[in-house]
């Protein structure tokens, strides 16, 4: 199997757990807030953190170079992580897919004032397709936008904001500091607020949250491992198969079927993103910032880096 083949085959198993973790989220947001779910993830997954960290060898503190781009990016996990887990909960799983799939072109464009990236006219238009994509799910004139839709939106937004904020600290930052910092906001934030949602929860559901954790763990893995051996314009793309999990799993365990309207604006959300990943991956002079931050959304309860700066961390 040549290293392209490898690596899209590895983000394919990456992105189908991930799939798999955010059903589980689903269920357990029927009966549990999204806050409580939220801080047992991230507590459950100290654990596998520690196993992360143990791992580290670089002679440094834990106290960030950039301090007020690492408060931001932590608040802008915090808001993605209680975004996405609420966004899951209470929408299809395809719809909420959909609006997170925005994120790329988010990214593009917060990369013009935080990196200082040449966005050319070509990629407007592919970003303010991708966007009428967007609007095309949501249908804002027919039908009322709940909570849900605008959680999946700030998820969209916000995981964008973390991985351009990693894209411009990530050289100078430790990897270890780049992930714990969220981890440990979304521990004393969702820890905080806790007591005012609390619901008594059986073994079985917290064996349910600790599957959550170790899921994202090694998913986390694969598609690190898929970077690793596949260009990033062969690997990125696939994310978008999560669309076709969505779908799966939705009619399967919770009698969910795509609309039209969500069908229609995920594949022009889809077709500008392609876009743009193979426009970028033609451009020798740009700082890519979609290909080099392009994962899931940050949430807080696993490592989710830049692949570049990963790779950065393991060659020093």
């Amino acid at each position: 199997m040549n290293p392209n083949a490898k690596g899209a085959l590895l983000a394919l198993v990456a992105f189908g757990i991930f799939s798999t973790h955010d059903v589980i989220i689903k269920v357990l947001g029927g009966t549990y807030s999204p806050i409580q779910v939220l801080f047992f993830s991230v507590l459950l997954s100290f654990p596998l953190a520690t196993l992360w960290l143990l791992r580290d060898t670089t002679s440094d503190t834990l106290l960030p170079k950039h301090p007020y781009w690492m408060v931001a990016r932590t608040v802008a996990a915090v808001i993605t992580g209680f975004s996405a887990f609420y966004a899951f909960s209470v929408l299809p799983l395809a719809q909420v897919y959909a609006i997170i799939f925005a994120s790329p072109l988010l990214i593009t464009i917060l990369a013009i004032p935080v990196l200082g990236e040449k966005v050319r006219l070509r990629r407007w238009i592919a970003v303010l397709v991708g966007l009428s994509g967007v609007m095309v799910v949501l249908q804002p004139t027919q039908t009322e936008l709940s909570l849900g839709h605008i959680a999946a939106l700030a998820a969209a937004v916000g995981g964008a904001t973390a991985s351009v904020i990693v894209r411009k600290i990530g050289r100078d930052e430790r990897t270890v500091v780049i992930m714990l910092y969220p981890m440990m906001a979304n521990f004393l934030v969702m820890g905080s607020l806790l007591p005012l949602v609390y619901v008594p929860m059986p073994i079985e559901d917290l064996g349910r949250i600790a599957v959550i954790a170790v899921f994202a763990w090694i998913a986390g893995r694969f598609l690190i491992a898929a970077y690793n051996s596949g260009e990033a314009v062969i690997v990125a793309p696939m994310q978008y198969s999560q669309i076709l999990w969505a779908s799966l799993y939705g009619a399967l365990f919770f009698d969910e079927f795509p609309d039209m309207n969500t069908i229609i604006g995920s594949s022009i959300i889809i077709a500008s993103g392609l876009y743009i990943v193979l426009r970028e991956s033609r451009s020798e002079g740009s700082e890519t910032p979609v290909l080099r931050t392009r994962s899931r959304p940050e949430t807080g309860i696993a490592p989710r880096i830049s692949m570049s700066i990963w790779r950065s961390e393991r060659k020093k």
